[in-house]
């Protein structure tokens, strides 16, 4: 008897080559960008004074409600408390993230709120894939369209003609975002918008917001390759990307498809198809040497 004994049997090939396949295709689903990376924080100077607890009662409810909203949908704002001790907040969810992903981020925020703000009287966390902010009754409001965070990538990397193309890019991003109520991204010539209103701003102001958006980000960026800005009622981001745009998590909602395509969709394929054959090509090499050894068997029984 030989050391490898009797070949498998072909269920037991089939069986092993399509779990290489299975394995195969893991990275893909972890090359995503990670959603729930901190972005900014901002909390209020002041603090709760709170010697009966009504307050943190308050807050607690408010988060409560605003995570179990987050299986459901990717925005939601609600009050908790009654008078001078409510409690305004909400929540909202990148507009391409499925139910799941859009729970999986929301859910960390009142935690990372309590660490980096330690219940102030106001307060905002941002993630790269949502975003949670409260407030107590009577806090002094800002303009929606003040800037809030900013962020610049390197600069002179794109060659001639960049600035041309990113600014036609961000012309799309203002029509975009208009006529996809809130939400929209685009690839135009390597460069990749994104834009998004908070969920209650109307359609005229979200360009509005957006379009200045994309002004301050055409000062303070200037030649950077990436940006992002964001402002109190809306956020809009740009990147770079001369080797085509990265492929996005898999569990991303379907929302995105009709305006994301010509950025993702054919690297997506692409990608897929190269995992595919890979893993077929080691399956097949399997068999190869299986059937080879089963040969090699024979012939020593002779």
């Amino acid at each position: 008897m030989g050391f490898f004994g009797k070949p498998p049997p072909l269920p037991f090939l089939f069986l092993t080559v399509s779990a290489l396949l299975l394995l195969a295709q893991v990275p893909l689903a972890k090359s995503a960008a990670d959603y729930t990376t901190l972005v900014y924080k901002g909390c209020a100077k002041q603090a709760f004074v709170d010697p009966t607890g009504v307050y943190s009662q308050s807050l607690s409810a408010l988060f409560g409600s605003l995570v179990s909203q987050s299986t459901k949908s990717k925005f939601f704002k609600t009050t908790s408390g009654t008078g001078q001790t409510s409690i305004t907040g909400l929540f909202q969810c990148r507009g391409d993230l499925s139910n799941t992903d859009c729970y999986n981020c929301v859910s960390r925020l009142p935690i990372l709120s309590d660490k980096l703000c330690r219940r102030t009287i106001a307060a905002r966390v941002q993630l790269s894939g949502c975003y949670m902010l409260y407030e107590v009754s009577g806090f002094t409001q800002v303009s929606g369209l003040a800037l809030l965070y900013k962020t610049c990538g390197a600069s002179n990397g794109a060659g001639n003609g960049f600035q041309e193309r990113r600014d036609t890019a961000f012309s799309v991003l203002e029509n975009g975002v208009v006529s996809g109520h809130g939400f929209y991204t685009a690839s135009y010539q390597a460069v990749y918008v994104l834009g998004q209103c908070e969920g209650d701003v109307g359609d005229s102001d979200c360009g509005d917001c957006v379009k200045s958006a994309v002004q301050k980000a055409q000062v303070e960026c200037g030649s950077s390759v990436s940006g992002q800005i964001y402002l109190h009622k809306c956020f809009m981001s740009y990147s770079y990307y001369p080797n085509g745009v990265p492929t996005r998590s898999s569990s991303a909602s379907s929302s995105s498809s009709s305006s994301s395509s010509s950025g993702s969709g054919p690297n997506t394929g692409k990608t897929v198809a190269i995992i595919l054959g890979g893993a077929a090509g080691v399956g097949f090499l399997v068999i190869c040497l299986l059937f080879a050894r089963s040969l090699l068997k024979k012939h020593e029984d002779f």
